[in-house]
């Protein structure tokens, strides 16, 4: 064993990364390979349940897809499944994680509200052999991002098309943000990239909601119109526009040649993108219950004793209405998704191993599939 740690630790080293045996797992960004399928099992955990807790921030649709992929995949792999929320509220979600690493729970999947804070709980978790996937933000066995900038830029320049053929190349736009999270702020900065691009855009408020949630963009919208009653465009994650849109509509101020557009693949997003005249033109999708399923899976295998990836991208979709059937087909049948791979590869991207002996080689530095 003192050998195999010793090669781990070497090959870290020559990656460029940090390791430490001692818990604090790869600390210093490096550029991981493709994942290998083929990679060999080796031990597996032991005196753990066999149970999978989601914990989970808040109850946007977003996190809900996830819990729905989650929660098929424990069932097709005969683990318990359980939901932690913690409601926005960070002091809660540490307690529960805290409670997490003592119960022997095999697997849990979370998405962070404050991840520095809840970091020592999460190592915890490991320190049991646990498995732990995180959305976004390490610590974790399996990090799940999206290429951030990428995923920021598509949607732009779904706008800035719009813009330029629909609005007269002028506009009056709003950006709601989530720079306080350093690992979406790629995305934020690729809207401002591409708009800056066009000489007759405003951006007359950018701005990072109180929550990320329908009530803080409803909230930011009703402020933002005080100042500002004509808006042509809004960007930002689809949970806090659709807020931004029932501001805008209370306030008699949606119009049909409006551009609203979001990231995530929402349903109430597509629904509006579906019906036709309304201000919502487009989604980005990030197939959160396909990414979920898949996380799952990954858990069951780490239980197991399987080599698994130490990332994943979820890739983003632009929805249009030439290709929501398929979407909505898909993220309502994950496991389908999951069991053919060139479906698979269409939304998925994995990169690195781990498996429980080489479990001290988790990710603990923002990764991105982006980095140079």
């Amino acid at each position: 064993m003192k050998f195999r740690l010793s090669a781990i630790a070497s090959l870290a080293f020559l990656c460029g990364a940090s390791f430490a045996a001692g818990g604090e797992g790869l600390t210093t960004p490096v550029k991981l390979p493709a994942y290998d399928a083929a990679r060999p099992s080796c031990r597996a955990p032991t005196g753990l349940q066999k149970k999978l807790v989601f914990v989970q921030d808040n109850r946007r649709e977003f996190m809900q897809g996830v819990g729905r992929g989650l929660e098929a995949a424990a069932r097709a792999r005969g683990l318990g499944y359980s939901v932690a929320f913690a409601n926005n509220d960070p002091a809660l979600m540490i307690k529960q994680v805290g409670g997490i690493a003592t119960d022997q729970t095999g697997a849990i999947v979370v998405a962070p509200i404050d991840p520095p804070s809840l970091a020592p709980a999460l190592k915890k978790v490991f320190g049991a052999g646990a498995y732990v996937g995180a959305i976004v933000a390490p610590p974790a066995t399996t990090v799940l991002n999206a290429p951030q900038y990428l995923t920021g830029k598509v949607l732009a320049e779904a706008a800035a098309n719009y813009i330029r053929t629909r609005l007269g190349a002028k506009a009056k736009v709003v950006l709601l943000t989530h720079d306080s999270l350093q690992f979406l702020a790629p995305r934020f900065t690729a809207m401002r990239d591409t708009l800056r691009t066009l000489p007759g855009v405003t951006i007359v408020a950018d701005i990072s909601p109180a929550t990320v949630d329908k009530e803080g963009g409803y909230r930011t919208m009703k402020t933002i119109l005080l100042a500002q009653p004509n808006i042509d465009v809004v960007l930002g994650a689809d949970t806090v526009v659709l807020g931004a849109l029932a501001a805008l509509r209370e306030a008699g101020k949606a119009r049909a040649d409006q551009f609203l557009g979001g990231i995530d693949g929402e349903q109430e997003a597509v629904a509006e993108i579906k019906k036709g005249g309304s201000p919502y033109k487009a989604s980005i999708s990030l197939a959160s219950s396909i990414f979920g399923y898949a996380m799952g899976q990954q858990a069951a295998d780490w239980l197991d004793g399987k080599s698994i990836p130490q990332a994943m991208d979820i890739l983003p979709k632009a929805l249009t209405t030439s290709n929501i059937a398929d979407y909505e087909r898909d993220t309502a049948n994950p496991g389908a998704v999951y069991a053919d791979p060139s479906r698979r590869a269409s939304y998925l991207k994995m990169y690195g191993n781990i498996c429980f002996e080489t479990r001290d080689n988790y990710i603990n530095f923002p990764w991105s599939s982006e980095t140079k």
